[in-house]
C-alpha cells in the first residue's frame, strides 16, 4: 500500500534529470509511487529512472526569434498541457514537481491550473527560464543556491541544496589536510568539455611559470577533451610533472576528496559537490553560460570562504601562476577554504527536498514547514 502517487517532471541535461532522480529513489524509499513526466525523450530514461512509469509530454523551447518558430512552439507546449492534464486526472498525483528546463513547463502549468499542490526545485543560483515563468504559480521552491531571505519569491523558497551522488557522501568522510609547504601538493583541474578546453590551454603554461620548487611538489589529475589529451600530457612530462589525463572521470567524488586544490568551473552540481567534501577551490565561472548562473553558484561558495572566483578574461599565465602558487604556500590559508567550503555544503539536500515534498503533498503550507525546519 503505497502513500499516494507524486509525478515529477524533468528532462533534458543530466543537471536537470540527477535532482529528479534522486528524489525518486528518496520518495519510493518513503512508500510513495513515484512516475516521470519528461519530453519525446522520455526512451532513454525506460528501465533506468527510479520511477513506476516514464510518460513522454510534448514540449519545446522559446528561444527562435522566427514568429513561425515561435506559434509552433506555443502549439506544441500547449498540446504538452493538454497531455499532461489528462494524465493528471488519471494518475491523481498528490503532488507535481519540477525540475527546470522546458519539458517542466507544460505538466507544471497543467498541475496549477487544476489545483494540484506543485513544487520547483532550482539548482542554480539564478532562475532559470522555464522555472522563472512557473515561479508565480506553485506553491514551493527548493533552491541549491537560490536566496529565501529575498526576492519575490523568498517567502515559498526553502534552500534544501542540490542533492549530491552516493559518492560524493562517502567521499566526505575523508578530513582535509593541507600539505606542508614542502610536501607533494595535489592539484585536480575540471570543468566540462568547454572548460576543459579553456583549462588545458591555460594550466600547463602557468605550472611551467612556476618555481622549480613548486613544481617538483605538484601531482596533478586534469581533465581534457580528447583532441588535447595529448598535448597536455605532454606538456606536464617535459616539465617532468606526475599528471594524470583522461577526458573523463568516473571516480570524480574520490578524486576531488583526495585533493589539496581544486581549479574548475562553477556548474551547480560542481559546486555542491566541492561543498559537501569540503575542498578549497578556484572556480572559474564559463563565460558565455546562460543568464551567468555559474558565476551566481561561485558567489555563494566564495561568500562563504571556500572558494575564490576569478573572470576567465582575467587568467592569463603570471596570473593563473600567481593565484596557484600563492595557495601551495600558504596551507593555513587552505585549510581554512577546506573547512568554509563543508561548512556550506548540504549533504541532507536529498532528505530535505523529500521532506517539502512530502509537506506540500498533505497541504502543509510554506509557513508551518519553516517553522518546523527552523525549530
Amino acid at each position: 500500500m503505497t502513500k499516494g502517487t507524486i509525478l515529477l517532471a524533468a528532462g533534458g541535461t543530466g543537471g536537470h534529470v540527477f535532482p529528479a532522480e534522486a528524489l525518486a529513489h528518496e520518495l519510493s524509499a518513503r512508500g510513495w509511487s513515484v512516475h516521470l513526466a519528461t519530453d519525446d525523450r522520455a526512451g532513454r530514461y525506460a528501465g533506468t529512472f527510479p520511477a513506476e512509469a516514464v510518460h513522454p509530454i510534448p514540449s519545446s523551447t522559446i528561444g527562435a526569434k522566427n514568429p513561425i518558430a515561435v506559434i509552433k512552439a506555443f502549439w506544441t507546449i500547449w498540446r504538452g498541457v493538454r497531455q499532461a492534464s489528462a494524465l493528471i486526472a488519471r494518475i491523481k498525483p498528490a503532488a507535481v514537481i519540477g525540475f527546470g528546463g522546458y519539458p517542466t513547463l507544460p505538466p507544471l502549468y497543467a498541475a496549477t491550473r487544476r489545483g494540484v499542490p506543485s513544487m520547483l526545485h532550482e539548482q542554480n543560483a539564478v532562475m532559470g527560464r522555464a522555472n522563472k515563468a512557473l515561479a508565480s504559480r506553485v506553491k514551493a521552491i527548493a533552491g541549491g543556491f537560490l536566496s529565501d531571505t529575498s526576492g519575490p519569491y523568498a517567502a515559498k523558497t526553502v534552500v534544501t541544496g542540490n542533492p549530491v551522488r552516493p559518492a560524493v557522501i562517502e567521499a566526505a568522510k575523508t578530513p582535509y589536510t593541507a600539505p606542508a609547504t614542502t610536501d607533494p601538493f595535489r592539484l585536480l583541474v575540471f570543468g566540462g568539455s568547454q572548460g576543459a578546453q579553456f583549462f588545458s590551454d591555460a594550466i600547463p603554461p602557468a605550472i611551467a611559470a612556476l618555481p622549480e620548487s613548486d613544481r617538483r611538489r605538484l601531482v596533478v589529475t586534469q581533465q581534457a577533451r580528447a583532441e588535447d589529451e595529448a598535448k597536455v600530457r605532454n606538456a606536464y612530462a617535459e616539465l617532468g610533472i606526475r599528471a594524470e589525463i583522461s577526458p573523463f572521470f568516473r571516480d570524480m567524488a574520490e578524486r576531488i576528496a583526495a585533493a589539496h586544490l581544486v581549479i574548475s568551473r562553477s556548474g551547480a552540481s560542481t559546486v555542491s559537490e566541492i561543498a559537501v567534501i569540503g575542498r578549497p577551490a578556484l572556480l572559474v565561472p564559463y563565460p558565455h553560460a546562460l543568464d551567468h548562473d555559474q558565476a551566481a553558484n561561485a558567489a555563494t561558495l566564495a561568500a562563504a570562504g571556500g572558494a575564490e572566483v576569478h573572470q576567465q578574461p582575467t587568467l592569463d599565465t603570471e596570473r593563473l601562476a600567481a593565484l596557484i602558487g600563492g595557495l601551495m604556500a600558504a596551507p593555513e590559508r587552505l585549510s581554512a577554504m577546506a573547512a568554509a567550503a563543508r561548512s556550506a555544503g548540504k549533504p541532507d539536500a536529498t532528505r530535505l527536498l523529500a521532506d517539502l515534498a512530502e509537506a506540500i503533498a498533505s497541504g502543509q503550507t510554506m509557513e508551518e514547514f519553516k517553522k518546523g525546519v527552523r525549530s
